[in-house]
């Protein structure tokens, strides 16, 4: 059974730093796109980062330059760093696998985390 399981959330104040991690369990990093999904309130889903199997990254415009996304194949981990943190970052975040080892065209999501809030106040 494939699990992806949040850690990391929490409240933090505007200009600050959270880091997110994503433990994997019966799913390879290493050969599949992963991802870091979030959901603010009254928004829809969007793709915030994403690293393909060779370890190739893409941000969305809102937070490049502030998050990072990485991963340890061999450990089945996925962080998303995130600095200079702002309120309008706030929202549920989720880690996501694709099927594909690639990134492009953005994924359909194979699986999912349960989420994890990340609140930032101002």
């Amino acid at each position: 059974q494939v699990q992806l399981v949040e850690s990391g959330g929490g409240s933090v104040q505007a200009g600050g730093s959270l880091t997110l991690s994503c433990s994997v369990s019966n799913y390879a990093p290493g050969t599949h796109c992963m991802g870091w999904v979030r959901q603010g309130p009254g928004k829809e889903r969007e793709i915030v980062a994403t690293v393909d199997n060779g370890g190739k990254t893409t941000y969305d415009g809102s937070v490049k330059g502030r998050f990072t996304i990485s991963k340890d194949d061999g450990k089945y981990m996925v962080w998303l760093q995130m600095n200079n943190l702002k309120p309008g970052d706030s929202g549920t975040y989720y880690c996501a696998a694709d099927s594909h080892p690639w990134c492009w065209p953005p994924p359909n999501w194979l699986h999912w985390g349960q989420g994890i809030q990340v609140t930032v106040s101002s």
